[in-house]
């Protein structure tokens, strides 16, 4: 079993795009800025964000973090998205999600500029990807590609079941490892919750990418020896006997699978820190698009 470390390969990520941020320095040109948006108090989504934040000091991009009251009417945060959209100094922005229910999250993300959008959640950019333009590619699906490709792990030919039809993680990594190229050229089933005869599916996978949301769900018995397991899941499961009381897991039960599994991510530590790696790339390439 290989371990696809994402921590690490995250970083050699940072510390490449440091370098180029280092080089435009040199050169007098205007780094990348990168704004986040949160609404609320959500724990998950403050540390998130902070994280993106601290990624931004250490390579040397600027940052602007606004932080709204959950009270936030749905208008109030559309006029923030639209000062964001005129503001020339910001090369890209997010807008951290789940928003609060009084606020309909499709209607803020169809605001956002798609030059802008370094998520890759517009349709816009979206639609663009899945036609092989030049788009941004949603940051986690980025980061599963980015994962396969760098270590080599041959995806032509294979077939690829993916656990979850989110149109954040799910629809857009099976249109990525169907596409020509790198970490591509797979044969792929997208499957979800109503999915009949599910294990008899995976258990045909040369790769499974399971982003489902729920602790565990694939047990070693619905995979082949040699699999590629991408976990994409992530779930606070409550633990009174932890200091935080709660513990993170996977969508996969990671001590029985990775026994069988040619490679796997694990959680934490596997896809989540890519994610946040993709997220400064896409942001580096608004900039140099906006350069332009």
């Amino acid at each position: 079993m290989n371990l696809l470390d994402g921590k690490k390969l995250s970083n050699e990520i940072k510390d490449e795009i440091a370098g180029e941020v280092a080089r435009m320095k040199e050169k007098g040109e205007k780094v990348p800025h990168l704004a986040a948006v949160i609404v609320g108090e959500d724990g998950a989504s403050l540390t998130y964000v902070g994280s993106k934040v601290r990624a931004c000091e250490r390579i040397g991009f600027e940052s602007t973090l606004k932080k709204l009251p959950e009270s936030t009417t749905e208008q109030e945060l559309l006029a923030v998205v639209r000062e964001l959209n005129a503001d020339p100094a910001i090369d890209g922005y997010i807008v951290q999600l789940p928003l609060p229910d009084h606020i309909d999250e499709q209607k803020i993300l169809m605001a956002v500029d798609p030059d802008k959008d370094v998520d890759g959640f517009h349709p816009a950019n979206f639609g663009k990807m899945a036609m092989e333009l030049e788009s941004f590619i949603s940051a986690t699906p980025y980061g599963i590609i980015e994962m396969l490709r760098r270590n080599g792990i041959e995806t032509s030919g294979k077939h690829a079941v993916v656990i979850g039809r989110s149109h954040i993680v799910g629809r857009p990594i099976s249109i990525l490892l169907s596409q020509k190229g790198p970490a591509g050229n797979a044969t792929v089933t997208l499957a979800h919750s109503r999915t009949k005869n599910l294990a008899h599916l995976t258990r045909q996978a040369d790769i499974v990418v399971s982003a489902l949301g729920v602790p565990n769900f694939l047990k070693a018995d619905m995979v082949k020896e040699g699999v590629v397991v991408i976990d994409v899941g992530i779930t606070r499961v409550p633990d009174a006997s932890r200091e935080r009381g709660y513990y993170l897991c996977g969508d996969v039960d990671f001590k029985a699978v990775s026994k069988k599994a040619s490679w796997i991510t694990p959680v934490p530590g596997g896809v989540g820190p890519m994610t946040i790696a993709m997220l400064l790339k896409n942001t580096l390439l608004a900039r140099q698009r906006h350069r332009g």
